[in-house]
C-alpha cells in the first residue's frame, strides 16, 4: 500500500510540473492579447479615416477608448477578482476580449467600432490585472523572476508584432482582420486557462463582502480626466485640458475621502504606507513616462535630424522592442538569481546610462547614436520591469493580490500616458527654439537634434529620481529583512 502511496507521489510531480508549464502558457498568451490589441489597432488609423471618411481626431478614438477603458477599470478588475476568485474573472477577461475582437471586425460603423474597442479594453483590464497576480500560484517563489521575465517578453512582443502584422493583415486583406486575428488566439488562449489555471480561488472568503462600486466610479472617473487631460488636443493643451487636469485632482482628493470612510474600500490606503509598494508603483510610474519619450522623440530624430528613410526608421525603432523581448527572460534569470532589490538599482544605472548617452545625439555618428544607446536603455527597462514586478508582488497578501496587481499595470499606463504628453511637449518646445533661431523653417537636423538632446536630458532626471527610489527602497528591504524572519 505505501509503495503505490509512494507511486501515485511520483506520478502526480510530473502532472503538477506539466499543469504549471501549461498555466504560464496560458498567462503568457493572456498577455501577448492584451499588448496587441494596444499596438496593432494605430497602424489602422489611416485606414480608418478612408473606411468611414473620418477626421484623425475620430479614428484616434478607436485607439483611446481602448486604452481609457483600461486606465480606468484596471483597479476594479484587480478587487473584483479578489473577492471572487482570479480564475473566473480571467476566463471572463479573455471571453470578453475575444467577443469584443469579433464586434470589432464586424462593426458596420465608427462609433460601433469605437464601442466594441471599450468592451476590449474592459476584457484587456481583466487580463491585465490578474496576470501578474496569477504568477504566485502557479510558480514557486525561487521561480518567480524568471515567470516575470516570461510575462515581460510576451508583452514587448505583443507591442513589436502588433505595426508590422497589422500593416500585412492591411495591406493584404483591409483593415477587419486586425481585429479578427485576436479570435483564433483568444480562444487558444481561453482553453488552455480553462484547463491549466488553479481552480482553488484563496479570495472566496473575501467574496462575502462588497464591492466598492463608489470608489471604483470615483477613481474612474479621476483617471479618465487624467487621461483625457494628457491625450485630447493633440498636443495642444487648452483651456479644456486644464479643466480636465484640474477635476482629476478634485477627483484624487474626494476619492481618498470616500476610501477612509468606506467599510470595504477598493484600495486600502494604509497599503501605501509600506515603501516598498509605494516606491514601487512610483518607479513603475516614472520608468513608462521615461520609457515613452523613445517612442514620441525618436522618430522625428531618426528622420529629421539623422535624414533615413522611412524603412530605415522602422528598422532603428524596431530595435527598442526587440531588446526588451530578448532580455526579458535574462532579466528573470538574474532576479532570481541575485534579488530583485539589486537588480533593480541595476536596472536603473542601465536605464539612465542609456538616456544619457541618447542626451547627446551625437548626429556625426549615424544610425549608431541611437541604436547603441537605445540598446542599453531597453536592456535596462526590461531588467528594472521583471524586477520590480517580482519585488512589489513577492511579499503580497493572495487576497490582495488582484489589486495590487492591478495598481502596478495601471501605474505603468499612467506614466505611458504622462510621457506621451510632458515628453512630446518638451521635445516639441525644444525644438520650436531652434527652429526660432533658423528662421521658422521645418524641423531641421539641428532643430531635431536639440530636441532629442533637452528631452533626454529630462528623461536622465527622471531616471535618476527613480534610482533614488530604488536605492532608497533596498536599504528599507534589508531593514525589514530580519523582522520577516
Amino acid at each position: 500500500m505505501a509503495v503505490v502511496e509512494q507511486n501515485r507521489e511520483l506520478i502526480s510531480v510530473p502532472r503538477q510540473a506539466q499543469s504549471a508549464g501549461l498555466a504560464l502558457v496560458s498567462l503568457s498568451l493572456a498577455t501577448l492579447l492584451s499588448s496587441l490589441g494596444t499596438s496593432i489597432a494605430s497602424v489602422g488609423l489611416p485606414s480608418l479615416m478612408q473606411a468611414f471618411d473620418a477626421s484623425f481626431q475620430a479614428v484616434q478614438w478607436v485607439v483611446l477608448a481602448y486604452l481609457l477603458a483600461i486606465t480606468t477599470l484596471i483597479v476594479g478588475a484587480g478587487r473584483l477578482a479578489d473577492m471572487f476568485g482570479r480564475r473566473p474573472l480571467l476566463l471572463c477577461g479573455i471571453a470578453l476580449f475575444t467577443l469584443a475582437s469579433v464586434l470589432c471586425g464586424l462593426a458596420p460603423t465608427l462609433w460601433l467600432l469605437i464601442a466594441a474597442r471599450a468592451v476590449q479594453g474592459l476584457g484587456a483590464a481583466l487580463m491585465m490585472a490578474l496576470t501578474l497576480a496569477f504568477v504566485a500560484e502557479t510558480v514557486s517563489k525561487e521561480r518567480t523572476g524568471s515567470a516575470m521575465g516570461l510575462l515581460g517578453a510576451m508583452s514587448a512582443i505583443g507591442t513589436t508584432l502588433g505595426p508590422s502584422l497589422g500593416g500585412l493583415l492591411i495591406a493584404g486583406l483591409g483593415w477587419r482582420p486586425i481585429f479578427l486575428v485576436n479570435v483564433p488566439l483568444g480562444l487558444l488562449t481561453f482553453a488552455l486557462a480553462w484547463r491549466a489555471l488553479p481552480a482553488r480561488g484563496g479570495t472566496m472568503e473575501a467574496g462575502r463582502g462588497t464591492f466598492d462600486v463608489t470608489g471604483t466610479a470615483l477613481l474612474a472617473l479621476t483617471l479618465g480626466a487624467y487621461a483625457l487631460a494628457l491625450t485630447l488636443g493633440r498636443g495642444n493643451f487648452g483651456v479644456l485640458n486644464l479643466g480636465l487636469l484640474v477635476a482629476a485632482g478634485i477627483g484624487v482628493i474626494v476619492f481618498a475621502i470616500a476610501q477612509a470612510k468606506a467599510k470595504a474600500p477598493l484600495v486600502q490606503l494604509a497599503r501605501f504606507r509600506d515603501p516598498r509598494l509605494s516606491a514601487g508603483l512610483a518607479m513603475s510610474l516614472i520608468v513608462a513616462t521615461v520609457m515613452m519619450a523613445t517612442l514620441v522623440v525618436a522618430p522625428f530624430y531618426l528622420s529629421r535630424g539623422l535624414g533615413l528613410s522611412a524603412a530605415m526608421v522602422g528598422m532603428a525603432l524596431s530595435t527598442g522592442p526587440l531588446v526588451s523581448t530578448l532580455s526579458a527572460l535574462l532579466a528573470g534569470r538574474l532576479t532570481d538569481r541575485f534579488g530583485a532589490h539589486g537588480m533593480m538599482v541595476a536596472g536603473l544605472l542601465c536605464l539612465a546610462t542609456g538616456t544619457l548617452l541618447l542626451s547627446l545625439a551625437l548626429t556625426r555618428l549615424g544610425i549608431a547614436s541611437y541604436v547603441a544607446p537605445v540598446t542599453v536603455t531597453c536592456f535596462g527597462y526590461a531588467l528594472f520591469q521583471t524586477a520590480n514586478n517580482a519585488a512589489v508582488m513577492g511579499d503580497v497578501a493572495a487576497n490582495e493580490r488582484g489589486v495590487v496587481s492591478g495598481l502596478i499595470n495601471l501605474s505603468r499606463n499612467l506614466g505611458l500616458i504622462t510621457g506621451a504628453s510632458l515628453m512630446g511637449a518638451i521635445f516639441a518646445i525644444a525644438s520650436s527654439d531652434a527652429r526660432q533661431g533658423m528662421g521658422q523653417q521645418l524641423l531641421s537636423s539641428a532643430a531635431a537634434a536639440q530636441g532629442m538632446q533637452i528631452t533626454f536630458r529630462a528623461a536622465t532626471a527622471l531616471a535618476l529620481a527613480a534610482l533614488v527610489l530604488a536605492v532608497l527602497s533596498a536599504r528599507a528591504n534589508r531593514r525589514a529583512e530580519p523582522n520577516r524572519r
